[in-house]
């Protein structure tokens, strides 16, 4: 998984070794790797120095890490399973686990039903998945009761952590609350907590569940668009006042739906321009970089990465905690690890659009470059892709694995895709 130079790109399924090539798309692929090895150990941590804790938000963004680049589902299941055994009685999980001081970050168990998900998505035994739905069912019972007749939320207890913000409101990485209790941050975390989990009831669970968790987050998101959608800033606030805005509620606006087509390419122009909004971190990036790209912003995914290629600039080898490294107590964090999911499923356009992984959707953003190839471990073997430009004109040839089918987009055309090589000539 080696980038070659910023008009060319090869990742490969190959594990990166441990010297940093010269250039910063390999520098970051390395490091990346590097990062997520010192982070994996019996279980996943979220530094190999300090606390060595499995948290939940890291741990989601590393296990994607872990099955983009070496297919090896191990980890990810043992965490899955856990963050399961974690869960109090009350229904939310503990924020991290295994430990002996149990600490408790609600939003966590929110991020542990998306992790599910994705092992649900991209992982190779999908019966695994379903078999913990009912935890699910138990975290999202948690969350309903401290849900308003509208649905938003009010007096969630204990730690309400969403990321490390250093701006007005936020307060020990909490989001902003208003005076009536209320936060968009949290509502939208929740609005998608219900719509993954709608979505695997409806395909491998309880239909009845799915009913029930789609009208819940219907509610929640007409109730989202009244409180917190600012019609003159054509932002989605913090808080029912309207007074405090950051990338975070608008990342989630885009990734739940709560803002249309239409206003999420007017919010994703914002969210890169606007130095108001308090700001995402190291971390909490892979979900702004997930909610460009869904608006139509993704050829521009190599154009975000300063954070790390500052980090590279300062000498580190691995990624910090913190985006303001002068402040990181921790050198070492793979939740900054995002870039080598990215890579795959963004630049190359790798992507499952089943659960299992039994379908492919292939939709690249190449931006500049001119010839980019890769592979990376499916279930059912090896996914390549490989693009080149001569002439003005695009050679693709896409790989799929045995058993695989699926289409690839390319310039708003669908093209098939069926097991085995295809080829596309001067598109």
């Amino acid at each position: 998984m080696i980038f070659t130079g910023p008009s060319s790109a090869t990742p490969s399924n190959k594990r990166p070794d441990s010297t940093p090539p010269a250039r910063s798309f390999d520098s970051i692929l390395v490091i990346g790797w590097h990062t997520a090895r010192l982070c994996a150990i019996e279980t996943y941590m979220d530094c190999p120095y300090y606390e060595q804790l499995q948290y939940v938000g890291d741990t989601r963004i590393q296990a994607l890490v872990s099955l983009y680049n070496s297919g090896d589902d191990r980890l990810v299941k043992n965490a899955i399973e856990q963050i399961d055994l974690s869960r109090r009685p009350e229904g939310v999980t503990l924020s991290r686990y295994p430990t002996q001081m149990p600490q408790l970050i609600p939003p966590f168990s929110l991020w542990w039903i998306g992790m599910l998900h994705d092992y649900w998505r991209y992982g190779r035994d999908t019966a695994f998945a379903t078999g913990k739905l009912p935890g699910t069912r138990q975290v999202l019972s948690f969350f309903h009761g401290f849900q308003q007749p509208d649905g938003s939320l009010h007096g969630l207890p204990y730690w309400t952590f969403t990321d490390w913000v250093n701006s007005p409101g936020w307060n020990t990485g909490m989001a902003p609350v208003g005076a009536d209790g209320s936060s968009s941050v949290l509502d939208l975390q929740l609005l998608w907590g219900y719509q993954l989990a709608a979505e695997m009831e409806s395909r491998s669970g309880i239909k009845e569940y799915s009913g029930l968790y789609r009208s819940y987050a219907s509610r929640l998101k007409t109730t989202i668009r009244a409180k917190y959608w600012d019609s003159n800033r054509r932002l989605f606030a913090d808080r029912p006042e309207k007074d405090l805005f950051s990338q975070h509620a608008n990342t989630l606006a885009i990734l739940t739906g709560a803002a249309d087509d239409q206003e999420a390419k007017g919010i994703a122009k914002r969210l890169l321009t606007d130095t108001g909004l308090a700001q995402a971190s190291i971390y909490f990036r892979y979900y702004l970089h997930l909610a460009l790209t869904r608006a139509g912003y993704g050829n521009d995914y190599l154009q975000w990465l300063d954070k790390w290629r500052e980090n590279i600039a300062l000498g580190l080898t691995t990624w910090a905690e913190m985006s303001d490294v002068a402040d990181s107590r921790s050198d070492c964090h793979a939740w900054g690890a995002s870039p080598n999911i990215e890579f795959f499923r963004t630049i190359l356009g790798l992507d499952s659009e089943a659960p299992g992984f039994t379908r492919v959707r292939v939709e690249p953003h190449l931006g500049s470059l001119k010839n980019a190839s890769g592979s990376i471990p499916h279930p059912n073997g090896t996914l390549s892709a490989s693009y080149q430009q001569n002439n003005g004109k695009w050679d693709i040839r896409l790989e799929l694995p045995p058993g695989t089918g699926g289409r690839l987009i390319w310039k708003q055309k669908e093209y098939p895709l069926k097991p085995g090589l295809n080829t596309f000539k001067s598109l």
